[in-house]
């Protein structure tokens, strides 16, 4: 609710908001749909999202957390982000749950990776979000000093 707060506070001064539903993870972020519609609601205009990445000792630390907290769908998980990052039998009998191809590694590929993005641009779409690019001021804009760090301020 804060974040919505923010987001409605932010496009009421006329701030352009957007929103991130990442990380998407199989069989747990099940609520796409219902956050894109209340930041838009709130007044967010843009929206994108990325699936689950598991590289290096994240894979590992994933899959404790997830027989922690999700046993019974714990393998059932493992194996869709398997499919999203190495799409295939022989993939999956390796058990890659990570790729970090620049091209494919935020969104995944393959079948499930394919129903995501449909998901999510059939939501934008009737939402309306995605539809128009903003031109940002950039005349307000000073650059910090030549030397040593910068000022936020």
């Amino acid at each position: 609710h804060r974040r919505l707060r923010t987001i409605r506070t932010l496009a009421e001064a006329g701030v352009p908001v957007g929103v991130s539903v990442a990380p998407q993870i199989p069989f747990i972020t099940e609520d796409m749909e219902q956050v894109l519609e209340a930041a838009h609601e709130a007044g967010a205009r843009s929206a994108f999202y990325t699936v689950i990445r598991l590289p290096w000792e994240l894979d590992a630390l994933f899959r404790q957390w997830l027989e922690l907290h999700y046993p019974d769908r714990a393998a059932r998980v493992m194996a869709r982000i398997q499919d999203l990052h190495q799409p295939g039998a022989v993939a999956r009998a390796q058990g890659r749950s990570y790729d970090s191809s620049y091209v494919t590694r935020m969104k995944g590929k393959g079948l499930w990776a394919d129903l995501l993005r449909q998901r999510f641009a059939t939501c934008c779409r009737r939402l309306g979000l995605n539809r128009e690019r903003i031109e940002l001021d950039l005349d307000q804009f000073r650059p910090g000093l030549l030397r040593g760090q910068g000022s936020l301020f």
